[in-house]
């Protein structure tokens, strides 16, 4: 799991001094918000690296189509008791075989650390109040004992892991 500090993150908002720009300049690490890059993907190169912040309220069938153009997804917690980001990264990590990174921010606290990994996070930007030692520690607690259920990375149960050993 990287642990993104927001204000040296390399992806920058496309936002001016009136708010959000309504067609960003096609400059690489733009972070959008999904009506953004609604507007601009048909006229930005597809070489530019691009990050969508994409609502957790949101259908995750919309980035399908252009998955292959995306560098970075930004899920948002915005509470730590709204777990859909959970469900949106697991898609894009299963049924639609995203590659590149997944980003939870919002309210993310140490203790959604195992699920996030396991759900198909790599990145978080941490709720201010949160420590960064303990998210470690938090993710380095079963990491030698392994879960039951299967998940992004592992899909079989433990049962049929052993089995198969």
């Amino acid at each position: 799991m990287k642990f993104i500090n927001a204000t040296t993150c390399p992806w920058k908002h496309a936002i001016g001094e009136d708010g959000p720009k309504p067609d960003p300049d096609p400059a690489p690490h733009k972070l959008l918000s999904l009506e953004q890059w609604h507007a601009v993907k048909g006229r930005w190169p597809t070489t530019t690296p691009v990050a969508i912040e994409f609502p957790n309220d949101a259908d995750i069938t919309q980035l399908v189509p252009d998955l292959d153009r995306i560098a970075l997804v930004v899920l948002d917690f915005p509470k730590w008791t709204d777990g859909r980001a959970y469900s949106q990264a697991h898609l894009l990590r299963t049924r639609y075989r995203f590659v590149g990174a997944i980003r939870a921010r919002g309210e993310v606290l140490v203790d959604m650390m195992q699920l996030l990994a396991r759900t198909g996070f790599d990145e978080v930007v941490l709720r201010g109040d949160q420590s960064k030692a303990a998210a470690e520690k938090a993710l380095a607690f079963f990491s030698d004992k392994g879960f039951y259920q299967g998940d992004v990375a592992e899909t079989r149960p433990w049962f049929l892991r052993r089995s198969a050993a």
